[in-house]
């Protein structure tokens, strides 16, 4: 099977749509709005290009003055003013389409791509020529010609137009591919999107995809069920038990839980979530370093809870046993999240993973019917990755077996289930420990007073009284949902 040659975009996350990137010698449309990011696309583009030796002709069919499109590009990292004029031409065809049409426009770029030897040739501004053609096939002549003269000269073309063009228009019929690039709101937030609508002679990953303009220009955030969700979570079970960091439950499953499987705690607020997951942390060396992915509690706050249990996390990040990164659950985007916490994973070779909460990630997601396809991709990564996972999703309250959660959706996904809540027994409130799953292995089922002391968590006998407590809390909707 023949490989087509690539062109490298240089926008993270645009190639792996694009399956390696566009397509060497083809013409795209690149189409949105005003402000949706066209240019910082196309220029981006550019500046890549003459940075891995390429050629660059950008022609504007815009009134706007060159100089004041250097000056808003220079905010953004990849511009780099000393290419310009050499590597990446800029030419104005404002006066050229206003005084004599669209065929001198044609003959004048023809004339500059082999004038520059250019290998990428973008043009801004194809509503203009739109509005200058007399009929809709002196659209097409132009776009087609164009194209024909790129082509021959081995050159990608980009056209950038803020027509929505739809799928039947004479531009799309005549170019390679099609990316959109839009902006919806969604309550108060504002949502940028990407969406491959045509790669002809390519594969593309289809659907919208998340993107964001930074510093460092676009940012392309593949939807993550789309590229990782066929992706196996390991290849065999791995046999191998490891502590948990609380020798009670180890004691409760059979001396460990799996190595490279996934535990999913969830219970209300104040239940001793967080504190089980840093005693699973509290097992990592350098050697088998760990991760803690967390959204309400910042480092210094979780040394303090540490300290207070007798676990020396201080002395864990220090030695670079354990890393903390946290964010704030402002807004923020699921699939951003993801990818941060994999490039993490990835970069700093984390055995265990303690992801606090859940929760959280879910909230960020514009689309909740995304949830269970994302997680189930973003688990499976991580157990391929070699990794253990332990997650906790926060809810209001749990106080019978058949309490429906948004955590109980994602109870498939994982290996292992615990729970934990708040119940009064004889006029106290105490904290309750419970296992609900371990997969392929017998379990202690019983209830257990989860007791949070200064030499860390102890799981006491079980209540022989309990059906006579009363659990606190209100109604069992998740705060995740």
């Amino acid at each position: 099977m023949e490989h087509l040659a690539r062109l490298e975009s240089g926008i993270q996350g645009l190639d792996m749509l694009l399956q390696g990137g566009l397509v060497a010698g083809s013409s795209y449309i690149v189409q949105g709005r005003p402000g949706s990011g066209k240019t910082i696309f196309a220029n981006q583009i550019a500046f890549h290009h003459a940075r891995k030796g390429g050629r660059v002709l950008f022609a504007t069919l815009l009134s706007e003055s060159h100089e004041r499109l250097f000056q808003f590009l220079s905010t953004l990292s990849f511009f780099d003013r000393e290419r310009i004029g050499d590597e990446i031409q800029f030419v104005s065809a404002f006066d050229t389409l206003e005084g004599e049409g669209l065929e001198e426009v044609v003959k004048l770029l023809r004339r500059e791509i082999t004038r520059q030897k250019a290998t990428v040739l973008v043009v801004d501004g194809v509503l203009n020529a739109r509005s200058r053609a007399e009929h809709a096939i002196d659209t097409k002549k132009f776009i087609a010609e164009l194209q024909g003269h790129a082509a021959f000269a081995g050159c990608t073309a980009l056209f950038l137009t803020s027509a929505r063009l739809d799928d039947s228009s004479p531009e799309h019929t005549m170019v390679d591919g099609v990316i959109e690039l839009g902006e919806e709101l969604i309550g108060n937030r504002s949502i940028r999107r990407l969406h491959l609508r045509k790669t002809r002679g390519s594969g593309a990953v289809s659907g919208l995809h998340e993107f964001q303009i930074t510093s460092q220009g676009i940012v392309v955030y593949p939807r993550l069920e789309a590229v990782l969700g066929s992706r196996p979570g390991s290849n065999d079970p791995v046999e191998e038990k490891i502590p948990t960091g609380v020798p009670d439950l180890d004691a409760m499953i059979g001396g460990g839980m799996q190595r490279v499987s996934a535990t999913l705690m969830i219970g209300a607020s104040g239940t001793g979530k967080t504190s089980l997951g840093l005693s699973f942390l509290s097992c990592c060396t350098p050697e088998e370093p760990g991760l803690i992915f967390g959204f309400y509690e910042t480092e210094g706050r979780l040394k303090s809870k540490a300290d207070n249990i007798g676990l020396n996390l201080r002395g864990q990040i220090r030695d670079g046993a354990v890393r903390v990164i946290w964010q704030p659950t402002t807004e923020q985007f699921m699939d951003v999240l993801a990818y941060r916490l994999l490039d993490a994973v990835r970069q700093g070779g984390y055995r265990r993973v303690l992801i606090d909460s859940l929760g959280a990630i879910a909230r960020a997601s514009a689309e909740p019917a995304r949830r269970i396809e994302f997680f189930t991709a973003l688990i499976n990564e991580l157990r391929a990755m070699g990794t253990t996972v332990m997650a906790t999703w926060e809810i209001r309250d749990v106080f019978d077996s058949n309490a429906h959660t948004p955590a109980m959706e994602l109870s498939s996904l994982f290996d292992n289930m615990l729970m934990t809540r708040f119940v009064e027994v004889r006029a106290e409130v105490r904290r309750v420990f419970t296992i609900l799953k371990i997969r392929d292995s017998g379990f202690d089922a019983s209830l257990r007073e989860l007791l949070i002391t200064q030499n860390g968590i102890r799981l006491a006998k079980a209540y022989e009284n309990l059906p006579n407590a009363v659990s606190t809390g209100g109604s069992a909707a998740g705060s995740g949902n």
